[in-house]
C-alpha cells in the first residue's frame, strides 16, 4: 500500500524538443499517460510533431527524431499541441495529479507553444508532482546527479529507453511513486498540499543553487525558482 493517497493513480507527462530554451524550443515527440498504483500502464496517447523549423542535430542525437522523419511522419505542430493541451486538461479534470520530471521546462514548453499556435493554454495546471523537486527535497545531501536516470536508477525504476517520451513519462511517475513509498511519512497525504510544498521548495532549492554559483562561479548568477510553470 502506498504511504500516500496521491500515488495510487497518476497521469504522466513528458516531451522531447528542439533544444532546452523553454522561450524558443519547438515541441517534437510527447506523452501523456495513466499509470496505476502498481506503476502499470492505463491509458496511452503519444504524439509525434512537425516543428515548424528545422531539428537541431544536437537534439535529435539525444531523442532520434530527425527533421526529415518529422516533416515525414508528424502532424502540424498547432494541431498536435492542442491535443496536449486538452488531454492534460482532461486528466487534471478528472482530478489525477500530472507528474513530469523537472515539471517547469515541460509546462513552460508546452505554454509557449500554446500562445504560439493561438491556443488556450493550460490555466497553472495544478495538482503537478515534479520528483525532482520532491527527491532533492526528501535527501537533499545525496551525492551525484538528479537527472531522470539518476533517480530512476537510485529508486529501481527501469529506464530502458531514456529520451523517448513515453518512456521518461511512464519512468517519471514510477519514481515519483518510489519516492511515496520511500518518503511517504514525510509528504502530504494528497496531492492538493504537496502541490503547495513543492512551490516552496522549488524557490528554496532556486535560491541555494544561486548562492552556490554567486559564490564560486558567477556573482551575478540568477535561477528563477518559479513553478510548475516558467
Amino acid at each position: 500500500m502506498n504511504a500516500v493517497n496521491w500515488a495510487s493513480t497518476l497521469a504522466v507527462f513528458d516531451l522531447e524538443t528542439t533544444g532546452i530554451d523553454v522561450e524558443t524550443s519547438r515541441i517534437v515527440t510527447a506523452n501523456v499517460s495513466v499509470i496505476d498504483a502498481d506503476g502499470a500502464v492505463l491509458e496511452r496517447s503519444d504524439w509525434l510533431l512537425n516543428p515548424g523549423v528545422e531539428i537541431p542535430a544536437g537534439a535529435s542525437a539525444i531523442h532520434g527524431i530527425s527533421t526529415e522523419r518529422a516533416q515525414a511522419d508528424g502532424m502540424p505542430a498547432g494541431e498536435g499541441v492542442g491535443q496536449i493541451v486538452e488531454r492534460l486538461r482532461a486528466v487534471l479534470e478528472r482530478g489525477l495529479p500530472v507528474v513530469a520530471y523537472n515539471a517547469p521546462y515541460d509546462f513552460t514548453i508546452l505554454n509557449r507553444e500554446a500562445r504560439r499556435h493561438g491556443l488556450s493554454a493550460l490555466d497553472s495546471p495544478t495538482p503537478v508532482i515534479d520528483p525532482l523537486v520532491i527527491d532533492k527535497a526528501v535527501d537533499r545531501y545525496r551525492k551525484g546527479k538528479r537527472t531522470l536516470e539518476a533517480a530512476a536508477a537510485f529508486y529501481g525504476v527501469p529506464l530502458d529507453d531514456a529520451h523517448d517520451a513515453a518512456a521518461d513519462a511512464i519512468a517519471a511517475g514510477r519514481v515519483a511513486q518510489a519516492i511515496a513509498r520511500e518518503h511517504g511519512a514525510a509528504l502530504p497525504a494528497s496531492a492538493a498540499e504537496l502541490h503547495t510544498k513543492q512551490v516552496a521548495w522549488a524557490a528554496e532549492q532556486a535560491a541555494s543553487f544561486e548562492k552556490y554559483m554567486r559564490a564560486n562561479r558567477d556573482p551575478q548568477f540568477t535561477a528563477d525558482g518559479s513553478w510548475p510553470e516558467r
